[in-house]
């Protein structure tokens, strides 16, 4: 494929792309196949000779569509959001033509420069404390990670390293192994600090954890995969309160911040605290910069080596929608919450299992786990939407997550009538059953 076909397929793969985005209401959001459906209809080995790009599109359709559970149908409602917008996409063609494998800032300083950069931005979107900032001399900052649960592990480390040094500074005879096997990790059973758990989306109190901490030396790590970006919005920013005392701070733009996968922000208020961790210095990495204290090398801030141009989504999104698109954006999914909440409350077959704050219900039928993982297993088969469970204080709870850029009050209304009717067969049968037996 030379230039000239690449304008021409490119073009070709735009209208396919926006093709698929427009009509996705039309398909089914949840695949029907088997698991291994797919061998049996490609090849054993790649092939000799080119395909052509009209048969790989034909196949996309052919092979790939049938299998893909379509995250951004107006009817898929389950897991969270993964965020979606035209200028994410362009940008991350940008992204890949332009290629470059940002470990360093000499391997292309407008990756790491826009990556700091956009981080401010972000911090300054959520009225972070100054100390997370970077700034033009600040000890802190953020850095693009792949997931929340790679920020966690990366919080972690650092810690880890952290305080495995300070007790050998004060202690010189103790040994990295006797250090390790009296640390402890604190934790609840949704894992950290966290604001928006992934079960409920409930909210840790961090002015009660963050003092604490504080006052016993504890790094705190604070996660805020989903609801983060609703923290841009005034009226939910009360709910990030206490994360002065964080020692780090996470959040997905890429799940609700419109900025596609992957993009998870991450700051530190000592940014020493995690290039004392990760620091990797081979002399084929070096440049004539990195002492100068100017320049961030962010492979010092993370776990691989490698990253890509990922700032580039985050620029792209919010010169073209702007805080106040994205603060819109987030408030009707927050509305389009309440009015599925206002349906289930309207129904006394039916129970909100706990507080609506954000995107995501929690519900289930009043009965027995048995009669909501029927119910559960009824839609999803139907595969008009798509839901997952989740346990809340020992039972079994629908969560409906609103999800997609495309989703309104009428697939909303919808979705709730579809679980209604099944719901109404479901209890017939079960009385139905019961009749028998007695």
């Amino acid at each position: 494929m030379n230039a000239s076909d690449f304008r021409r397929r490119g073009k070709e793969m735009v209208d396919y792309m926006a093709d698929y985005l427009e009509g996705i209401e039309g398909r089914q959001v949840y695949p029907d196949v088997q698991p291994g459906y797919l061998r049996p209809l490609i090849p054993a080995t790649a092939p000799q000779e080119p395909d052509t790009f009209e048969d790989i599109l034909q196949d996309v359709e052919k092979i790939i569509m049938p299998g893909v559970t379509h995250w951004h149908s107006p009817y898929f409602f389950a897991y969270f959001p993964t965020a979606s917008s035209y200028p994410a996409m362009l940008a991350d063609m940008l992204c890949g033509a332009i290629g470059c494998i940002g470990f360093s800032w000499a391997a292309s300083p407008a990756c790491t420069e826009l990556e700091t950069v956009m981080m401010d931005w972000l911090g300054k979107m959520l009225q972070l404390p100054e100390a997370f900032l970077a700034g033009e001399a600040g000890e802190g900052g953020g850095v693009i990670q792949g997931s929340a649960s790679e920020a966690t592990l990366v919080a972690l480390l650092a810690a880890r390293t952290k305080v495995t040094r300070r007790l050998q500074a004060a202690s010189p005879g103790l040994t990295q192994g006797a250090v390790l096997e009296k640390l402890v990790a604190y934790a609840s059973d949704q894992v950290v600090a966290t604001l928006g758990t992934t079960s409920c989306c409930s909210f840790d109190n961090l002015l009660e954890v963050g003092p604490i901490c504080h006052e016993e030396d504890i790094w705190l790590h604070v996660d805020a995969a989903y609801a983060g970006s609703a923290f841009i919005c005034p009226e939910f920013r009360h709910l990030l309160n206490g994360v002065e005392f964080a020692d780090s701070f996470n959040f997905n733009p890429h799940k609700w911040l419109l900025v596609n996968f992957d993009c998870s922000a991450m700051w530190v208020k000592r940014r020493t605290d995690l290039t004392g961790a990760f620091k990797l210095d081979p002399v084929y990495l070096k440049h004539s910069h990195q002492g100068s204290g100017l320049i961030t090398d962010y492979r010092h801030w993370q776990l691989p080596l490698g990253r890509r141009f990922r700032s580039l989504k985050m620029w792209f999104v919010f010169r073209m929608y702007g805080v106040k698109g994205l603060q819109a954006y987030i408030r009707k999914h927050v509305q389009l919450s309440h009015e599925f909440e206002a349906f289930v409350l309207q129904d006394p077959r039916f129970e909100v299992c706990a507080e609506v704050t954000l995107g995501l219900v929690c519900f289930r039928l009043k009965g027995s786990d048995g009669l909501n993982e029927a119910l559960l297993e009824r839609i999803n088969s139907a595969r008009k939407i798509h839901l997952v469970p989740c346990r809340l204080r020992g039972q079994f709870v629908l969560r409906f997550a609103i999800c997609s850029r495309k989703v309104e009050s009428g697939h909303v209304r919808l979705a709730w009538e579809h679980i209604r009717g099944l719901a109404a067969e479901l209890l017939a049968a079960e009385e139905g059953k019961a009749e028998i037996k007695s």
